[in-house]
């Protein structure tokens, strides 16, 4: 069984940064991207980053020159780096894997960013 578990969000002052992680454990058939979501109170859940089983990025505009998002297939972790943070980036962020043929999600960690 696949499972994905998110850790490294908390509070931070505008301004800060934080790194998340996620770990994945499970037997994984086949490439997957993997990518990081976010779902602030009252609203849609978005994508925030992807990156493919080749290292290909992609970042939604309002993110873009302040995360990073990396892997470690060693390790089975994929990472978001978050830094130059804003009230705006408060929510709680998902991890996600798929592919053509599957997805799965992590259960969250909330990142809160307030003075």
């Amino acid at each position: 069984q696949v499972q994905l578990v998110e850790s490294g969000g908390g509070s931070v002052q505008p301004g800060g940064s934080l790194r998340l992680s996620c770990a994945v454990s499970g037997t994984i058939s086949g490439y997957s991207t993997m990518g990081w979501y976010r779902q602030a109170p009252g609203k849609q859940r978005e994508l925030v980053a992807t990156i493919t089983s080749i290292g290909d990025t992609s970042y939604t505009d309002s993110v873009k020159g302040r995360f990073t998002i990396s892997r470690d297939r060693a390790k089975n972790q994929v990472y978001l780096q978050m830094n130059s943070l804003k009230p705006e980036d408060t929510a709680n962020y998902y991890c996600k894997m798929w592919s053509a043929t599957y997805a799965y999600w992590g259960q969250g960690t909330q990142v809160t960013v307030s003075s």
